[in-house]
């Protein structure tokens, strides 16, 4: 049996947590910019505010009806997020698969059938009262069942109290005939229309197609997979938690549209830093570096003048994990993409071609690196990470950066920083 543990409205309970008064009133949560709503909590639903639409549209509505609004804080989500899955991992050393900031899958094919409710249930409370977020639990034979279940609880949470365990032939067929299938998990829009022009309109109808039928209409392997999922026949394994990433990647939207060589270079040099230190957080180093920016749409009638993206990459002659050495490149690349008199909207960089930083591959053409340099990227790393906010940092990456990015009803850090320590008076 496999559980999946998802917080409820996570981006809001992580809000609603420190300001208890928000308790049973309408949240929403802004994306990168205060662009979109990413996220609501169940009494902004309740007043018709969509997912994913534009702010800006939703305000009228958000005033009328006093609704809490908070840009991104991802500091604090993800110091929540990771408290959440240590709990989860204490309780069940060992059978966790961390699948998303807000999800993971825990194996229990160590619980008793008899246990299963017992065992969900206080998985659900230890969560809560350790970390002050509420969760849902769904409980089934596979993974694809257990999504099913855990969208049951949390739809119907007078009835199931955010735990729902799916244990019996009789149960799994319910709730598969209770759950549109455009709702299962690895069904995606296109999918979805194409299955209702078939007439399969719910996890039912699929669930009792073969698998010589989806090769022909569910992409082949995939759709066979997911069909013996719905039929209770474990096809997707758990996963081994994923140590070293292969790659690195840093990228933010601009505050504003900007059109300044020297503002994207700043921006550049900024985002190289940070996944710099991400690479030698892993004892990593890269060999490959790849700069993106997008350009801003030029009106409502146009297509981007470079298309959605414009990128270049470069191969070093020497994988390394020091940022003067990473910065420069990036810079360079910088000069190759900009185009003078266009605006952006967003910069990235990232890192590739991955490596132990301790088998480094010499080169005849290269000086080794130097352990002072090695040293002096340990301080710096050591001084960030204990006072925050880039201390310490190279001065390509610029003072001023008006280029940030926006975030004008951000709430403190209460988790992570110093000075914004949530205060009880």
């Amino acid at each position: 049996m496999f559980a999946i543990v998802d917080c409820n409205s996570f981006y809001c309970s992580c809000e609603r947590l420190f300001q208890p008064h928000l308790k049973e009133k309408p949240i929403v949560v802004l994306s990168n910019n205060d662009g979109c709503i990413i996220s609501r909590s169940d009494e902004a639903k309740a007043l018709g505010v969509e997912m994913a639409g534009p702010y800006f549209k939703a305000m009228p509505m958000i005033i009328k009806h006093k609704v809490a609004t908070f840009s991104s804080n991802y500091h604090l989500y993800g110091d929540l997020s990771w408290r959440v899955m240590e709990t989860l991992r204490i309780l069940a050393p060992g059978r966790v698969e961390v699948y998303s900031v807000d999800e993971a899958f825990v194996d229990l094919s160590h619980i008793s059938k008899e246990d299963l409710a017992a065992f969900s249930m206080h998985l659900r409370e230890t969560v809560e009262q350790w970390t002050g977020i509420k969760v849902s639990v769904g409980v089934a034979p596979t993974k694809v069942l257990s999504k099913v279940a855990n969208r049951l609880s949390k739809k119907h949470k007078e009835k199931t109290d955010c735990v729902l365990v799916l244990d019996t032939p009789r149960k799994i067929e319910q709730a598969l005939q209770r759950t549109p299938v455009e709702d299962v998990w690895g069904v995606g829009y296109q999918y979805a229309e194409k299955l209702y022009r078939m007439d399969i309109k719910t996890a039912y109808d699929l669930s009792i197609k073969d698998a010589a039928w989806a090769h022909k209409n569910l992409g082949g392997v995939t759709g066979a997979r997911l069909i013996r999922e719905l039929k209770g026949v474990e096809s997707i394994q758990m996963m081994d938690e994923l140590v070293n990433k292969k790659m690195i990647a840093t990228t933010r939207m601009f505050g504003s549209p900007v059109n300044e060589l020297k503002d994207i270079k700043e921006a550049v040099a900024t985002y190289t830093s940070r996944a710099a230190e991400k690479l030698r957080r892993q004892h990593s180093a890269a060999n490959t570096i790849s700069v993106f920016v997008v350009p801003k749409e030029q009106s409502h009638n146009t297509r981007f003048r470079h298309g959605p993206t414009v990128s270049s990459h470069i191969i070093l002659p020497l994988a390394t994990s020091l940022t003067n050495e990473l910065i420069k490149p990036a810079v360079a690349l910088v000069d190759r993409l900009y185009e003078e008199g266009t605006f952006y909207k967003k910069a990235g960089v990232m890192l590739s071609g991955i490596v132990p930083d301790s088998s480094i591959q010499g080169s005849l053409f290269a000086e080794p690196a130097e352990n002072k340099s090695r040293m002096l990227m340990s301080m710096i790393d050591n001084v960030n990470f204990a006072m925050r906010d880039d201390v310490l940092k190279f001065a390509s990456s610029g003072t001023s950066r008006d280029w940030k990015m926006r975030q004008e009803h951000r709430s403190p850090r209460y988790t992570t920083r110093w000075d914004e320590l949530y205060e009880i008076k």
